[in-house]
């Protein structure tokens, strides 16, 4: 799954002007943008969006609450958050946890306001407090992002009738209990025709055909975005859905550019996971943000409706040989919540970055090896970003940032 600057209400300004130049310029039936329509909205656009990911279960250990987006600056610096995820069950979009979506009580300490939940008020959970975050930044957008690695294996169903499948995520996106919380949809199917945590074999054309029928149903003012694949090796998961087909359907897409490597490959080599560029000794050539992006944009997807994914955290192994990457390892490294992975606010303490390859960090600590982006990486891959004239950046997630939002204020 997505396993991840000027002030907010300037940027929000500008994305809301490029969604309107882009609602406009629809031509009628194709879902397609007319050519003033694409210009005006990639000058208008490049560079402005910031996008970043809100899990569902961070209410549980990591008690990670829409309050802390608010008390740690986030909110100043976001244009737009992904509350992640939702069900694909059944060829229909569904709630993922309802608990944690709309029901769990939160305490005053907890609220995003300071006022506790009542026993009877209609609607409680993060949507509520989610609510009560756009109260307070009005220019803030919300999208509902199905799918994930858990979820994705729904998405075969729902291709096979993308017109109903569209209708019901209107439906429940639009769910009068949670009125205005949500701006939009998010797809994040890991992977079309391809394999993620399950095998889809819908056929090239299935990505396309769905991304089409949720505009359709969708319309131009709302937000239709998607997670993609960062393959961009010949015959990888970039080339097995019609991306290019689809991207005039999105408002834009997020190309997941990081876990390119980790500890699944247990005994090394190490390497970074978000890498930007190649560099020497890089593992695979092609798994780099830069070579993703020029796939994709070769193929003819508009570079101004690309984001540059950043990862919060990092991911590491034990029983290394070296302090550079590439030496040998003997298996994931310790997390505080799953082996091999860690947020940035841990390790920038526990294992403090010691050099850096390919524009992003890395740190060796006794037998460990971590990579992972820092406040200075982050700052050059978002100067890259508006070099290449990209949409944007997201990342994955939130909860993995400090207290004080180190790595989101980063962000240029």
């Amino acid at each position: 799954m997505p396993s991840p600057h000027r002030p907010r209400t300037l940027r929000a300004l500008v994305s809301a002007a490029c969604t309107a130049v882009l609602g406009a310029g629809l031509l009628a039936g194709t879902g397609a943008p007319s050519a003033t329509a694409a210009t005006s909205a990639q000058e208008a656009a490049a560079g402005s969006k910031v996008v970043g990911y809100f899990t569902e279960w961070g209410t549980y250990d990591r008690k990670y609450y829409v309050r802390n987006i608010e008390t740690s600056g986030s909110a100043d610096r976001l244009t737009h958050i992904n509350y992640a995820f939702g069900n694909v069950t059944g060829g229909k979009c569904a709630i993922g946890d309802a608990y944690a979506a709309t029901d769990r009580a939160y305490t005053a300490e907890e609220s995003i306001d300071g006022v506790a939940d009542t026993w009877d008020q209609p609607l409680r959970g993060t949507f509520n407090q989610l609510r009560k975050l756009k109260e307070k930044h009005p220019g803030l957008k919300v999208i509902w992002s199905f799918g994930g690695w858990t979820w994705s294996g729904g998405f075969g169903e729902a291709a096979k009738n993308p017109a109903a499948f569209a209708q019901s995520c209107l439906d429940l996106v639009e769910d009068p209990r949670w009125a205005g919380v949500f701006d939009g949809i998010d797809i994040d199917w890991e992977y079309p025709n391809a394999c993620g945590a399950t095998c889809d074999t819908s056929g090239r054309d299935a990505y396309r055909e769905l991304m089409a029928a949720l505009r359709s149903t969708f319309g131009p003012d709302r937000l239709v975005t998607a997670a993609i694949p960062a393959d961009a090796t010949d015959g990888g998961k970039i080339d097995a859905a019609d991306y290019a087909g689809a991207a005039p359907y999105v408002d834009w897409y997020n190309p997941m550019t990081y876990d390119f490597f980790g500890a699944w490959d247990t005994a090394g080599p190490t390497a970074p996971h978000s890498p930007l560029t190649s560099y020497e000794g890089i593992p695979k050539a092609e798994y780099n943000s830069a070579a993703t992006i020029a796939k994709l944009t070769g193929l003819g997807v508009p570079a101004d409706k690309l984001l540059l994914g950043i990862g919060f955290y990092g991911r590491g192994w034990t029983g290394v040989t070296q302090a550079e990457p590439g030496g040998t390892a003997t298996g994931p490294a310790p997390g505080t919540y799953e082996a091999g992975i860690d947020d940035y606010k841990v390790l920038k303490d526990r294992c403090p970055a010691t050099g850096t390859v390919g524009g992003t960090a890395y740190a060796r600590c006794g037998d460990q090896w971590w990579s992972y982006d820092t406040p200075e990486t982050v700052a050059s891959k978002t100067e890259w970003k508006n070099q290449q004239g990209l949409g944007g950046t997201f990342f994955w997630e939130l909860s993995g940032d400090t207290a004080n939002g180190e790595l989101i204020k980063a962000i240029r």
